[in-house]
């Protein structure tokens, strides 16, 4: 306990383009499936006000792009008014807060069925190559998937202004930007990845070409919102649903090099160590630190980091920004608690995934229980 006199890295100020953060620990974007029917609800203004702190700055949930961008139950979108209305008051009490809102938007591609799809059509994809049936991160449910339709060439341009009317929608709704969600085998990482892109067309092949989609997102959205609104999260050393490349580093490296044209604010990069599968750290040769160099804008790092690692990574100049999930699910108070050096309550992975309202969403107590309340 004695670091509390002495400089906790975590809990410095940053500057992030245009935006003053008092520390450098991220919400990640974490998908809690209790958006019913698509549609934030109520429950999730203190889900996301209990996390916020002044200066702190908060990922939403994995939020559709689409009617075509479902995949999981309950998951919210921001493709109509309805969404856009329910969003507001979500994002006010995090701002009310101090907080730095940011709305994740994505497009699950073929990690659908049909009936997530609009009247039942197969889910879009890079490729017609179907994914094969999955244990649901619960450990318990599997996950079948419909085989998907390959993209058309001339469809695509669809997809892509999607992400810009996405965008359009977040910035309506309140937030202070978006982070496109490029990584875990959804759509944009399937057109990224060798091993699911079997594309001949100029969306597929060289890796110029595999990530030609991505990169018109990335230039559709910060043309939409302006390009220090807009981040990207990417996982290229990651096989999470079957979406593997033959060459990580180089698509790593390209995409840094990439994102820079557009002058874009973060690049969020999950670690090659973290397995999302089973969330078991594992060892690697790999490591970001040539995307940490090539990336010119804010480095965020996300991947099973402990207090410890995390007052290193940003102390050794390894990142910015430090992106939490497990942790930040079951301690609302999270950077409060880096800051002192307190325990941590444990998560309970049974109900991350489950619709209730409460029950694993908003009941994890705080330091101070009272502050549960008067926040």
């Amino acid at each position: 306990m004695g670091e509390v006199d002495q400089i906790v890295p975590l809990i410095t100020n940053y500057k992030m383009g245009k935006f003053n953060l008092s520390h450098r620990v991220v919400l990640a974007p974490l998908t809690r499936q209790r958006s019913y029917g698509n549609v934030p609800q109520k429950h999730a203004i203190l889900y996301y006000s209990q996390r916020t702190s002044k200066g702190g700055l908060l990922i939403t949930e994995a939020t559709g792009v689409s009617d075509t961008a479902q995949g999981y139950p309950d998951t919210p979108g921001i493709w109509t008014k309805e969404q856009v209305e329910a969003w507001k008051p979500i994002v006010d009490a995090v701002h009310a807060k101090g907080g730095i809102f940011f709305c994740q938007i994505w497009h699950v591609g073929r990690v659908s069925n049909y009936g997530f799809q609009p009247n039942g059509q197969a889910p879009i994809s890079s490729t017609d190559k179907p994914l094969t049936p999955q244990l649901r991160a619960n450990g318990i449910d599997m996950a079948e998937f419909s085989t998907p339709r390959r993209l058309r060439t001339d469809e695509i341009p669809e997809i892509v202004n999607d992400f810009r009317t996405a965008a359009r929608n977040a910035i309506e709704a309140g937030f202070d930007g978006v982070e496109i969600h490029g990584a875990h085998g959804y759509l944009l990482d399937q057109f990224m990845k060798d091993k699911v892109n079997d594309r001949t067309d100029e969306y597929g092949g060289s890796l110029e070409n595999r990530c030609r989609f991505s990169l018109q997102v990335v230039e559709a959205v910060a043309e939409e919102i302006g390009a220090d609104r807009v981040g990207i999260r990417l996982s290229p050393f990651s096989e999470f649903s079957e979406a593997a490349d033959s060459n990580p580093e180089a698509l790593a490296l390209y995409m840094a090099e990439s994102l820079n044209k557009f002058g874009i604010l973060y690049c969020h990069m999950v670690e090659p160590r973290l397995k999302l599968s089973t969330a078991i750290i594992s060892e690697t040769p790999f490591t970001l630190q040539p995307m940490r160099k090539t990336f010119k804008g804010t480095f965020i790092v996300a991947g099973g980091y402990t207090r410890e690692e995390g007052n290193k990574a940003i102390a050794d100049g390894r990142a910015d920004l430090v992106a939490y999930g497990k942790w930040f699910i079951a301690n609302p108070d999270l950077p409060r608690r880096f800051e002192l050096d307190a325990p941590l309550n444990k998560y309970n992975r049974d109900t991350f995934y489950t619709s209730d309202s409460v029950v694993g969403y908003v009941d994890y107590p705080f330091l101070d229980s009272h502050s549960q309340t008067s926040n």
